[in-house]
């Protein structure tokens, strides 16, 4: 190997490894240039007769040499890596797992400005043991003041959406991204979306509570829900309907009750409607012909 090669060698090994420290996994050359370096190696320029005249002087040099073509650099995302559920635990187990996960949520001051304002912490409702469960954004007023979730107008909408699938909300299990109410200082009244911190800090006992009860479907109930689970922004209204997956479980997006509540429209129920019998058909249960036209005009 030539020395001139060498040296191209070593500052192009140099370059890759700055573009790697900055995040970036992929760069796209052209199949001209991977023929160039194939090719490198074995047809290394002969050594140039010597010359009697003095060299080029630098400046001069640096003025006619032709500028690099730059390279194309594609920053591409990585495979995500399949999530393993953990063993399912027998029904003992489970209770007393489950119950000590409470109770740290009880506990929880990690974000001092939510624990000081609030009323209880809302951990979640429902069968631990449920196939079917539920995840909201929030906790809002009336479920600070319960400590339960989705107990107030959409809470209510939420219920009579879970009946018309055939199951109680006994049978299926609820809870949020957030387990305290977001504080709204200067507000007497009205919520807000937790913030990417907030939602990031208090994930992990969602993810407990999923790897512990290990639903075959989760249905996330509007924009902030699917923010905090997957990281996703473009839009609710896009993703809707749109099966995805979540620490290995099934997951369906769908409009948050509270949207229903302020648009009545018949097209809007229909099409919640049609994420839940998406989420029956997932989790094999019985649909009527009565349960497959709700919502369709006569």
């Amino acid at each position: 190997m030539s020395e001139s090669y060498r040296q191209l060698l070593e500052a192009t090994i140099q370059h890759l490894e700055g573009l790697k420290s900055r995040g970036i996994r992929h760069v796209a050359v052209t199949p001209e240039t991977l023929r160039a370096l194939g090719q490198a190696p074995n047809a290394a320029p002969k050594a140039p007769a010597p010359s009697l005249r003095p060299p080029p002087q630098p400046v001069a040099a640096r003025v006619s040499a032709p500028s690099p073509r730059p390279v194309a650099v594609q920053p591409v995302s990585q495979p995500e890596v399949p999530y393993t559920l953990p063993p399912l635990l027998d029904p003992p187990a489970k209770a007393a797992a489950f119950a000590a996960l409470r109770e740290r949520a009880l506990a929880c001051i990690k974000c001092p400005n939510l624990a000081a304002t609030r009323k209880n912490v809302v951990f979640g409702v429902g069968n631990i043991d449920a196939q079917l469960m539920f995840v909201g954004e929030a906790p809002g007023a009336d479920e600070d003041e319960q400590g339960e979730p989705f107990v107030g107008a959409a809470g209510q909408l939420l219920t009579k959406i879970i009946q018309a699938t055939g199951l109680s909300r006994a049978e299926v299990y609820i809870a949020n991204i957030l387990k305290c109410r977001p504080d709204t200082p200067g507000q007497s009244a009205g919520n807000r979306k937790p913030t990417s911190v907030e939602m990031q800090t208090c994930i992990p006992f969602l993810h407990e509570q999923i790897d512990l009860i290990q639903p075959k479907v989760i249905v996330a109930l509007g924009a902030t829900a699917v923010e905090g689970l997957l990281g996703k922004t473009i839009g609710i209204t896009k993703l809707r309907g749109n099966w995805q997956t979540y620490r290995g479980t099934p997951l369906m997006p769908t409009y948050h009750p509270a949207y229903l509540l302020r648009n009545q429209a018949m097209s809007e129920k229909r099409r919640v409607w049609e994420d839940m019998l998406a989420a029956m058909e997932k989790l094999g249960l019985p649909i009527s012909e009565k349960q497959q036209n709700y919502f369709l005009k006569a």
